[in-house]
């Protein structure tokens, strides 16, 4: 199969392109602000500004704006899209597991750009489409707050998460291009993840086991960090599984052992 990547050279995209690639596909390197596209039989959207911190404006124009264009010529040519979207359209924390019938209640700027564009894509006439919805990835180049923490975590520095008894899920890199492959040819919307939540502590321990590095965490009251932080948001993604037959190739022990072993050489 014949299928484009916007932002192939980002975290996620180097990864997807050589998923594909070891898989047989073609793959084309397609230039998002361009909004034009080849002929192929899927694209795969991940480019965008995943930042919140970014004016609304931009926001819109970028992770809406382009995104219509791009989707728009995909349809004309009858190629399939794959959007990459978030769980944060759903919020930014959740008192039970997230199912893809939950409420769409984004908290911040980058969440409501992508539940938007979500709207957008769905009445583009003739658009073959596949939406999933990943919480934080992690992997190999890895940056923003899982790297933050791995460095906190080697550095020995004191954490105040003993407290915290959360449960959020995760998805590995190699994990999220394995059901990228899965959804080239599907329609629907679906959320994605390892399988298996953790609290903050937990991921914690985990990151200091893989790193020889005990974390040292300390208990402070909870309700005093933030709620990405602090709350909960796991991903029942049992709709994915089922319709795929899939399973995540890698394990979450897996996952954080590469990540640490790409950490430790850079």
């Amino acid at each position: 199969m014949k299928v484009g990547v916007t932002g192939a050279s980002g975290f996620i995209g180097r990864a997807l392109c050589d998923a594909l690639l070891t898989a047989g596909h073609e793959v084309l390197s397609i230039d998002a602000r361009v909004g034009e596209v080849p002929a192929m039989e899927a694209l795969v959207h991940l480019a965008g500004i995943a930042s919140s911190r970014a004016h609304r404006e931009k926001l819109d124009a970028v992770n809406v704006g382009l995104t219509v264009r791009l989707a728009r010529a995909a349809a004309a040519r009858g190629s399939s899209l794959v959007f990459v979207s978030s769980v944060k359209v759903h919020g930014e924390s959740s008192q039970s597991p997230v199912r893809e019938t939950s409420p769409i209640i984004p908290s911040d700027a980058y969440a409501m750009s992508k539940a938007r564009a979500e709207e957008a894509l769905r009445a583009i006439p003739g658009l073959r489409l596949a939406v999933l919805r990943p919480p934080l990835v992690y992997g190999p180049r890895v940056k923003a707050n899982f790297l933050y923490l791995m460095n906190a975590i080697a550095r020995g520095v004191p954490l105040p998460l003993a407290s915290v008894t959360n449960r959020r899920s995760f998805i590995y890199l190699g994990n999220l291009t394995a059901a990228l492959l899965r959804s080239l040819a599907a329609e629907g919307t679906f959320l994605v993840s390892d399988g298996e939540a953790l609290s903050t502590p937990q991921i914690c321990q985990a990151l200091g086991d893989a790193l020889g590095r005990p974390p040292r965490l300390f208990a402070f009251p909870s309700q005093l960090l933030p709620t990405k932080v602090r709350g909960s948001l796991e991903i029942d993604d049992t709709l994915f599984r089922r319709t795929f037959g899939w399973r995540a190739p890698y394990s979450v022990e897996d996952g954080i052992e590469e990540t640490v072993r790409w950490y430790r050489s850079r």
